[in-house]
């Protein structure tokens, strides 16, 4: 079977979108898929990253100033037809067209659906109709199973909710049993995606060396993308009990050993609920609102708002408050066994209904 992915990573994007698609086409080459990359190449993009994991990737122009999430929507026709020229020159049919990205819906979709024999959504905004025979949506909500209502075809395949995250294998290799948390906070992960546009990875160091917590170490995680990453590096370096780290592998790792997290409140959200992971999150995009209360509303994690609204104040003083309340923190883990169950993520469903098409 072979497999194309339409997906695109920037400043304004962030690399969230690119990095759940990577994770897929791991699990679907690991059963014999061959998998190929289609990608506007916009400031910040993933393109490289993408091909040093192993992907063969067709790059699209981008030769616009504009917000690129803007430009798509504005130019959906013109990046619909450079697609359709790349399907129209491959030596196989795609047998599944993956689409991830915000700014693409069925007048797009429609004008692929000829060149592909399935195509399958990945999305969590459920603002726009799709024309799809498989719809992704991996996020918990209040209202799961009524969002897509009279934005899908009836004959569309909905795969809803946290067990059907796209984790990567080092999340999935680990044993929850080993994970012990007692409630107290001896180290903080703050990670806040590929990007980071608002600049909130900085906001949150200023916040802790406030608390001046010298006996709890803080890993600190940037992606290359992040345009403040030698700011934050050389601010790192300064403080012993702050650990730097770029474009990580072993995230898995890291959050293990961690007994807090302080990060966006995306995707991200789903490996810290599989790891029992406490966060302390900020919304820095609008596709995070809801996800974020959902979650909240759960007990799972604890959401400041959104982050033009929140300053180191407001961060440090929920940092610690929490370092003072191991009954809340241990609260938090429980809700996270509540949302989303580690066995059923494990049996890779995603992977499983590809395989039926």
């Amino acid at each position: 079977m072979k497999i194309a992915i339409r997906t695109d990573a920037s400043v304004e994007i962030g690399t969230g979108h690119v990095m759940r698609c990577l994770t897929l086409a791991k699990q679907l080459v690991q059963e014999g898929m061959e998998i190929i990359f289609i990608c506007r190449a916009f400031k910040g993009n993933s393109i490289s990253y993408i091909e040093t994991e192993g992907f063969k990737v067709f790059t699209l122009s981008a030769s616009s100033d504009k917000n690129h999430l803007l430009w798509m929507r504005e130019s959906w026709r013109e990046d619909a037809g450079d697609t359709a020229q790349i399907l129209q020159h491959l030596d196989k049919e795609i047998d599944l067209f993956i689409v991830d990205h915000y700014s693409l819906d069925e007048n797009w979709e429609k004008e692929i659906r000829t060149l592909v024999r399935h195509i399958m959504v990945i999305d969590d905004l459920a603002d726009r109709i799709h024309d799809c025979d498989i719809l992704l949506d991996q996020n918990f909500y209040l209202n799961l199973e009524k969002r897509y209502e009279g934005l899908v075809p009836a004959s569309c395949q909905m795969l809803l909710g946290p067990n059907y995250v796209l984790l990567r294998d080092e999340f999935l290799s680990i044993d929850i049993n080993r994970i012990k948390h007692d409630g107290t906070i001896q180290n903080i992960l703050v990670f806040f995606g590929g990007t980071d546009p608002t600049g909130e990875t900085m906001k949150t160091l200023k916040a802790i060396c406030e608390l001046n917590l010298s006996d709890i170490e803080v890993n600190v995680v940037v992606g290359a993308a992040n345009p403040q990453k030698e700011e934050i590096e050389a601010f790192c370096n300064q403080r012993p009990e702050f650990v730097f780290h770029c474009q990580v592998n072993n995230m898995a790792e890291l959050m293990m050993k961690s007994d807090l997290a302080i990060g966006a409140g995306g995707s991200t959200s789903w490996e810290r609920c599989f790891l029992e992971l406490p966060a302390l999150t900020i919304i820095v995009a609008d596709n995070q609102k809801e996800l974020s209360k959902a979650v909240a509303s759960k007990g799972a994690l604890y959401c400041l708002g959104e982050s033009a609204k929140i300053t180191s104040w407001h961060i440090g003083k929920k940092i610690n408050e929490l370092c003072h309340s191991p009954a809340k923190m241990i609260g938090m883990i429980h809700m996270c066994r509540e949302i989303i169950d580690p066995e059923m993520v494990r049996k890779r469903l995603v992977v499983k209904k590809v395989m039926e098409l």
